[in-house]
């Protein structure tokens, strides 16, 4: 009775904030059990994730030769054209970066000084010391970053037998996912309780669908981007448009913030060889550019593939680059709205996928009812 009078004087909303606190802490907890063994296995995650991504790349072009080939052949014709086109733009791209470094790099310490005697003479008033201190904070913000990002890097490629395990799972990954992707993932669902496996079947389609659609799109987005910034840089006659437009494709694949901070780099050489109108001109093209990317591409490429709001991709992409570097910047925003999509399904927020879903049907038996 003692009991049942001291639980009665609790009122009920801070008995249910208490149950969902320790809910959360059992899910953090497993969270962090996940994330421990991932890092583990980080090689083989990347691999495996990757692979996926290039799955999706190749799988329409696949799909369309093999109306006319044989599924093998038009795997390893869809494969051999993506590749190369993937290492044909990374050539350009890099080719064109690297003829132009050392005017780019020239430019751009002359529009740094520009903005450097512009802080000091102009309203702002910065003494010597106040400028030199917010450069050595941005150079050691820059320093701290990149050595972060080559020292992963350096540490997975020195170890020889991480690089050949994820080296074989990405190459089977790829040949295994185009080839039997029902097959593999009817396998999986298959170890299911019968009563999750029409949830968890449509659940891992939404999250494939966003994955392959972002991977999709964020190319087309990437190269739109470059060409309307090289169309408008070459407008204004800045000089070196094709290496600044190279530097904006890289960076476009950093959804919202990847673009604009590669074009911030075309403002400071307007500003180097055209001067501050020019320069301010750049950086309303940089607007211009989000503006269309963020309203007309996005929407139209993607569709609702990733449907997030972009405060929200600026939070995933922070949270991904402090976690994994620059790889982690880069896939933060496919697997956020892989997440996304799969909780609005199973929250029955989704018109498109109502919840509860219908019976599971495997592979085979949803091709048998089909003919």
């Amino acid at each position: 009775m003692a009991d049942d009078d001291e639980s009665s004087d609790v009122p009920p909303t801070l008995i249910k904030a208490a149950g969902i606190t320790w809910r959360v802490l059992v899910l953090l907890a497993g969270l962090v059990v996940i994330g421990y063994v991932l890092n583990i296995i980080f090689p083989v995650v990347l691999a495996f994730f990757l692979s996926l991504l290039v799955t999706a790349l190749a799988s329409p072009l696949m799909n369309l030769l093999n109306k006319f080939l044989p599924k093998v052949v038009a795997m390893i014709l869809s494969l051999v054209i993506i590749i190369s086109l993937i290492v044909t733009i990374l050539f350009i791209v890099i080719r064109s970066t690297i003829a132009e470094s050392s005017n780019l790099m020239s430019s751009l310490q002359s529009g740094l000084t520009e903005i450097r005697s512009w802080l000091k003479d102009g309203p702002f008033g910065l003494t010597d010391q106040s400028i030199n201190n917010l450069v050595t904070q941005a150079e050691g913000w820059g320093k701290t970053a990149a050595e972060g990002a080559l020292s992963a890097a350096a540490g997975e490629l020195s170890n020889l037998g991480s690089v050949v395990i994820g080296g074989s799972v990405f190459i089977f990954g790829v040949i295994f996912f185009l080839l039997t992707p029902d097959r593999i993932w009817g396998w999986v669902v298959g170890w299911l309780p019968s009563s999750t496996r029409a949830t968890v079947d449509t659940s891992g389609r939404i999250a494939w669908h966003s994955i392959s659609g972002y991977t999709k799109g964020i190319v087309v987005i990437a190269l739109a981007d470059a060409t309307l910034v090289f169309i408008g840089l070459t407008i204004l006659q800045v000089p070196l448009a094709p290496a600044l437009a190279a530097v904006v494709f890289l960076g476009a694949f950093i959804p919202v913030i990847g673009a604009p901070i590669a074009t911030f780099f075309a403002a400071i050489v307007a500003l180097a060889e055209r001067g501050p109108i020019v320069a301010l001109l750049v950086i309303l093209l940089t607007f211009v550019v989000g503006e269309i990317d963020g309203h007309i591409l996005q929407p139209l490429v993607m569709g609702k593939a990733v449907n997030l709001h972009p405060l929200a991709i600026i939070f995933v992409i922070a949270a991904g680059s402090l976690a994994l570097g620059i790889v982690g910047a880069l896939v933060a925003v496919p697997i956020a709205a892989a997440i996304y999509g799969v909780a609005k399904f199973v929250t029955g927020r989704d018109p498109d996928h109502p919840y509860p879903p219908p019976p599971y049907q495997a592979p085979e038996a949803a091709q048998t009812a089909s003919e």
